[in-house]
This record gives C-alpha cells, structure tokens and sequence, in this order.
C-alpha cells in the first residue's frame, strides 16, 4: 500500500491552491512548482530573473530540507520560463545552486505562469 505525506514549512510559501507544497511517497519526494515568492512576506520577487531564480531555488531547498534532504538528494528539475531569451541568467543562478553532480533537468518556455513570474521550477528528490 502507497502510504502519502504531505509536507510543508513556513520557510517556503504556502501553496496559493489545492496543492501541497510538495508530497514524500516512500523515498521520493515531489515537489510542486516553485513561484519566487518570499515566504517571510508572502511577496513576489518582481525583479530581474536572477533574483527571482535565486528566491525560486531558495524555496525549493527550504522543502526538500524540511523533508530531511538536501539539493543533492535532487534527481530531476522540470524549470518552466517565461521568456527563454532569459535562460542564460536564470541558468547560471541555477548552476550555483548544484556545484556536483547535477540532477536530470527540462525547461520549457510558457506563455504565462501564474502571478506572472518569470520562472517556476518543481523537483523530484530522492531521501536516502
């Protein structure tokens, strides 16, 4: 029997839907889509895609630590960007966030993202 847990921290957003900030089945967890929204103030990074790429990895490590993992424990990213035109920026704030070994990873362009950011990423990790 699958057994699910749902996770959250106040040191990344709430979820602003019916979602769970990110769901652990057995050793996996999936965590849903990262806005850059500052969980102190619950506003969004309206900046260059740099600081909103950094607040959007930041949110994600919050969870997956909370959870008992690290950025390391992460094994796939699926990035959704609003402008690709930006990916080389948003790319190398990314970078710095997995110096070793980097997890599997998408990136798509979309035509609009919710609150309309400029970036949200969503991961998978695995908890050893």
């Amino acid at each position: 029997m699958m057994i699910k847990q749902s996770i959250n921290t106040s040191s990344a957003p709430a979820a602003i839907g019916p979602y769970s900030q990110a769901i652990k089945v057995e050793k996996f967890l999936f965590i849903s889509g990262q806005l850059p929204i500052d969980p102190d103030t619950g506003e969004l990074v309206t900046s260059d895609i740099e600081a909103q790429t950094h607040r959007v990895m930041q949110n994600v490590k919050a969870i997956v630590e909370a959870s008992g993992g690290s950025l390391e424990s992460i094994v796939k990213v699926t990035i959704f960007i609003k402008d690709m035109t930006q990916f080389s920026q948003m790319n190398q704030v990314y970078a710095a966030y997995f110096p070793g070994e980097r997890p599997a990873r998408s990136c798509v362009e979309v035509a609009r993202l919710p609150r309309d950011v400029g970036v949200e990423i969503e991961a998978v990790a695995y908890l050893d």
